[in-house]
């Protein structure tokens, strides 16, 4: 038995490559870092030697998973100035939301990131990485280090589709039926829909081309030493990235054209563990007999910073319900609060989410919250406030799981007669029932099929054929512009042959008659 174990081992050893591997995920939202986290776990688990640059830190980890640890400053710190009520975003337009906080946001958390003397030490030292994994949000100065490592370089989305990546990689662009991810975009499908989704699209792609990168480069020069020579500009080392994963999937999300390189990873932090509920938490939930219904604004957008008038209609309402209200509240206390209503500072929602008694989720549509919604089967009463956070409830909606209750439209009756539909019947549960057993259906678990792929880009030396040989092509010929003017023109000179040609068979014809009625006169 012993010496049979012992072949086994040998043998899974001569199979099983344990790689160096860099993954860089430092942006500080706590979403972000959420939805990102277990990749590097599991890589580590199933032997790989990980290094995470990241602003949290995981406390109960392998020997082999190596934290370098940043300073979790928030987006607003970072900017210098005080952080705002984030409902009173719900006005602003996207360009104004990429101005004043993505762009100007990303520089300052990759600057503190980089020069963070942790990272520092990192770069200074002798290490050698096998993959290069970074999160692609804002943050594209680290990619230079799949450059600096020689080593293939995959990305990965805390959202979902990445409309700029899809230019790069020569991915179809699909403006017709995919949303740029962070547009708030009223009738996506509508004529002034497409039209507006194309322009953001092209917009966002030449400020953030053409300004934000430049910035992203000065930052990469100043704090990445010892960059081999000639060092490629970040627009190239994106559009030559090995793999992107992106956080959606086409059960639940709209279906997409994807080359070989792009892989659907939707759902990938939901893992099954077995950590139960707080024992009064259990309790709270077991016996709530008419149900529960659960409101979380996520980590970024608080319910304390409820305007009053619109904090005092949620309460209205939920003093007329029969169900338990279990509510993320962040102050100490909820004044005015009825009995049915339970609030804390922090809630475990995954598990909360997947108890039987859940009614409805109200939430601000963070794709995180929406995704834990769908595994466990509960319908949302959306309320965006910015990002995606309007695109994923379109979702929500057109699957027929929940619906949308715009921020301005908050009042009692409104809020009322929404959640009463929810409450009283059974057909947004049942429906949010069937779309999450296929939205579990698949050959793998999300986080199976982003270890397996990055993997195998690992084992295949960057796998560069799964890449589009469009990429060989300039724009012009990708697009096929050359070969449609070519025609254009041909079609068009071949017209005015031809009228030529009418008009001078034309002139005989018309000569002819008039010289025969001139012999006739």
């Amino acid at each position: 038995m012993v010496r049979l174990n012992t072949i086994l081992l040998v043998f899974y050893l001569t199979f099983c490559h344990a790689a160096n591997i860099l993954y860089i995920i430092p942006f500080t939202a706590k979403s972000h870092y959420i939805s990102m986290r277990t990749i590097g776990l599991e890589l580590s688990r199933r032997g790989h030697n990980v290094t995470v640059i990241t602003a949290y830190k995981e406390n109960e980890h392998p020997p082999n998973y190596h934290q370098i640890k940043v300073q979790a400053t928030s987006v607003w710190d970072s900017l210098g100035f005080e952080r705002p009520n984030v409902f009173s975003m719900a006005d602003l337009s996207d360009e104004v939301f990429h101005q004043n906080f993505l762009w100007p946001g990303g520089l300052a958390i990759t600057e503190m990131a980089l020069a963070s003397p942790a990272v520092q030490e990192l770069l200074r030292s002798d290490a050698k990485f096998d993959l290069v994994i970074s999160e692609q949000f804002f943050q594209e100065a680290f990619y230079v280090l799949a450059h600096k490592y020689e080593a293939p370089l995959a990305l990965v989305t805390s959202f979902g589709n990445c409309m700029k990546h899809n230019f790069f990689i020569r991915n179809p662009l699909q403006w017709s039926t995919v949303t740029y991810e962070l547009l708030m975009l009223d009738n996506p499908k509508s004529f002034f829909g497409r039209l507006r989704n194309m322009y953001f699209s092209l917009y966002e792609l030449f400020w953030w081309k053409y300004w934000y990168l430049s910035k992203q480069e000065e930052l990469m020069r100043k704090y990445i030493p010892a960059l081999p020579q000639p060092i490629p500009n970040l627009v190239d080392i994106q559009k030559n990235a090995s793999l992107m994963l992106v956080n959606r999937h086409f059960s639940v999300d709209s279906s997409i054209a994807y080359l070989p390189n792009v892989v659907e990873i939707g759902g990938v932090h939901i893992t099954k563990t077995n950590t139960t509920l707080p024992k009064d938490l259990q309790t709270i939930l077991d016996e709530a007999k008419h149900g529960v219904v659960y409101v979380n604004f996520g980590s970024n957008v608080r319910s304390s910073e409820l305007p009053d008038e619109k904090k005092q209609a949620f309460l209205n309402v939920f003093r007329r319900l029969r169900q338990t209200v279990i509510w993320k509240w962040e102050d100490d206390e909820l004044k005015g609060k009825s009995d049915n209503v339970i609030t804390r500072q922090w809630f475990p929602q995954k598990d909360i989410l997947n108890h039987p008694n859940i009614k409805v989720f109200i939430s601000h549509g963070g794709l995180i919250g929406t995704q834990e919604a769908i595994y466990g089967g509960v319908p949302i009463i959306g309320i965006p406030i910015y990002g995606d956070q309007l695109n994923n409830l379109f979702s929500i909606e057109e699957l027929g799981i929940g619906r949308i209750l715009r921020y301005h439209d908050i009042n009692e009756e409104n809020l009322f007669e929404l959640l009463s539909e929810f409450v009283n019947t059974d057909a947004y549960k049942k429906k949010a029932e069937e779309v999450s057993r296929r939205y579990l259906d698949r050959p793998m678990s999300a986080l199976d099929t982003a270890v397996f792929w990055l993997e195998y880009v690992i084992r295949n030396n960057g796998a560069p054929y799964m890449k589009s040989p469009a990429l060989e092509l300039n724009w012009w010929a990708y697009t096929m512009l050359d070969v449609y003017i070519f025609l254009a023109v041909t079609l068009t000179l071949t017209m005015f042959v031809i009228i030529k040609i009418l008009i001078f068979v034309k002139m005989i014809l018309m000569t002819q008659k008039s010289n025969i009625k001139s012999k006739k006169s």
